[in-house]
């Protein structure tokens, strides 16, 4: 299977290495909206904003489907995309004409499916197709799960780029690779790495105001913010992380939309502290 030769203009992307780590007391967060779940999202993992509606989608083995909420989180509408499976859907993201949704969760090192499902961004359309990747530096599919370095769970999109935030279990740091945005069979492009000391379980990106914020966890079921300020792929300067524990108990954080430098919406899975998946606002 021959892939696709691409441009991703990757002379200009200087390779990022954040260096900064910095961790902020809990005790000024604030949990300000809590918002229990429909049990046909109960392991909701990716969530995105379209017309002041929510976006959610299950992860692995739930249908293809996306779903819109309105603001009490109360499902509108259930959208079915066609010829494509949720083998393992773990995030989404959009521009101004489509929505993409990770098809990346990777936990044993095993896939060799990876893919992203593009649609488009009308909520009328079923129609979807996928951009198939693989990572280059990758020759052993298989491994423990404590020890996996190409699972991924945080796609954010910048420019004309699709950028996947791995979740590597085994050096606790964040490799960042690029994709196009056109459907097609891709190695995925290496450009950096963030030094998070956690594994990263969601993300999202501000163009406005080159905001990245992740969802991370320390020891599992104990989840942080992790905001990495004036963020950009161009820019050779280290970065400081600010981190910032979610006080919500023990749980399974799944997803982040920022709404402001200091607000975000958060999704978490049906766990068993809780009686269903949560969608929740966070004041820093």
């Amino acid at each position: 299977m021959k892939l696709k030769n691409y441009d991703l203009k990757l002379i200009r992307l200087f390779v990022v290495v954040i260096f900064g780590f910095a961790y902020q007391n809990s005790y000024s967060q604030k949990l300000t909206e809590d918002i229990s779940l429909s049990k046909k999202i109960d392991e909701t993992s990716g969530l995105e904003i379209v017309d002041g509606q929510f976006i959610t989608h299950n992860d692995s083995g739930g249908d293809p489907k996306l779903y819109y909420l309105d603001k009490k989180g109360k499902i509108v509408f259930e959208r079915t995309l066609e010829g494509v499976k949720n083998n393992d859907w773990e995030d989404i993201t959009k521009d101004d004409q489509f929505i993409y949704v990770a098809n990346m969760g990777n936990n044993f090192d095993t896939r060799k499916n990876l893919s992203i499902v593009k649609t488009p961004i009308d909520p009328s359309s079923s129609e979807a197709e996928l951009i198939e990747f693989n990572y280059p530096e990758q020759v052993k599919f298989t491994t423990a799960y404590n020890q996996s370095q190409y699972d991924a769970e945080a796609l954010i999109s910048i420019d004309d780029y699709l950028i996947i935030l791995t979740k590597n279990k085994l050096k606790k740091i964040t490799e960042i690779y690029a994709l196009p945005k056109i459907a097609g069979k891709y190695e995925a492009k290496k450009i950096g790495s963030l030094n998070t000391q956690s594994i990263i379980t969601g993300g999202d990106y501000d163009p406005d105001t080159k905001l990245l914020a992740l969802t991370g966890t320390l020891i599992f079921n104990e989840y942080y913010i992790l905001k990495i300020e004036d963020f950009d792929l161009e820019s050779k300067k280290d970065y400081k992380i600010d981190m910032y524990e979610i006080p919500i108990g023990k749980t399974q954080v799944e997803a982040i939309k920022i709404i402001d430098s200091n607000t975000f919406w958060i999704t978490s899975e049906d766990e068993k502290s809780s009686s269903s998946a949560r969608l929740m606002k966070i004041k820093l």
